[in-house]
């Protein structure tokens, strides 16, 4: 079910762009703002993650100085057909982790120092699975598709406040001012509640990686207590990882804004699931 609302709330996306676009700037208008938003994120689908291991410092690890995480790791890829990704130690005591690269030929999973003296061996499992899971479904490169389309419709919104300045119809101005406000905020929730969706079917994907969900419902549970004190924490790379960083908000409105779907929620529906 998730897929099918990830590809349901990207069509939307791209129909929401398409047709702002046009209205705003016509068929011009629609194809620089493209190629603007993706000339941007072609840099970042391809090195972010190089960008984003050394924005937290991360180490990466072999079997001479992190066996026993090594070992979980080779486990699963060998029982999920997952081709071994690099692995990295991020120097924090804030337990938490994340996936990064563009296909799993060409990936990374970075665990920090906290998650490992938090968790017990067969939860760190459960959070490994987790992130293969977001490599093995290219949920890198689904991010890069929305943030090229939410990213362009920024764009266009940004051009659409200059034009309406510049023009001396009133009527459109207001509406164009009122569109290029709206819009970008609702490309924004549909790419959050896409990357929410993504979040659920990586819990699923590790349940079914590794067989026993509650191991994985038991580490959200520990990682909730603790995600909100991560360093270098930013809003760029908050949706990478397996809790986010910002997670303390607990109001409606912003629940609309956030990369991940409810902890409680998340730990409920792998307590429901049954192998």
């Amino acid at each position: 079910m998730e897929i099918f609302k990830s590809a349901f709330l990207m069509a939307t996306l791209a129909l929401i762009f398409v047709f702002f676009g046009a209205m705003i700037g016509g068929t011009q208008g629609v194809f620089i703002a493209l190629l603007i938003a993706l000339a941007t994120n072609f840099f970042s689908y391809f090195f972010s993650d190089t960008l984003v291991l050394k924005h937290y410092n991360a180490v990466r690890v072999d079997e001479s100085n992190a066996k026993g995480l090594l070992d979980i790791v080779k486990s699963l890829c060998e029982r999920s057909n997952t081709p071994l990704p690099a692995v990295y130690i991020i120097p924090d005591k804030t337990p938490n982790a994340f996936a990064t690269g563009r296909n799993p030929k060409n990936s990374a999973v970075a665990v920090t120092e906290g998650l490992l003296d938090l968790l017990t061996p067969d939860e760190i499992e459960g959070v490994i699975a987790h992130e293969l899971s977001h490599v093995r479904h290219y949920d890198i490169l689904t991010g890069s598709i929305v943030a090229v389309f939410a990213g362009a419709i920024a764009m266009i919104a940004n051009f659409a406040k200059f034009s309406a300045i510049s023009s001396q119809n009133r009527k459109n101005t207001a509406l164009i001012l009122i569109a290029s406000i709206i819009m970008p905020v609702v490309a924004l929730i549909i790419q959050m509640a896409i990357s929410r969706e993504r979040e659920y079917k990586a819990d699923k994907g590790a349940a079914m990686m590794t067989k026993k969900p509650h191991h994985l419902a038991s580490a959200l549970a520990k990682l909730q207590n603790y995600s909100q004190n991560l360093q270098n924490a930013n809003a760029q790379t908050a949706h990478l990882f397996i809790i986010s960083p910002f997670s303390g908000v607990k109001d409606t409105l912003s629940s609309l804004f956030r990369t991940h779907p409810s902890t409680n929620e998340r730990i409920k529906r792998l307590n429901e699931m049954n192998f």
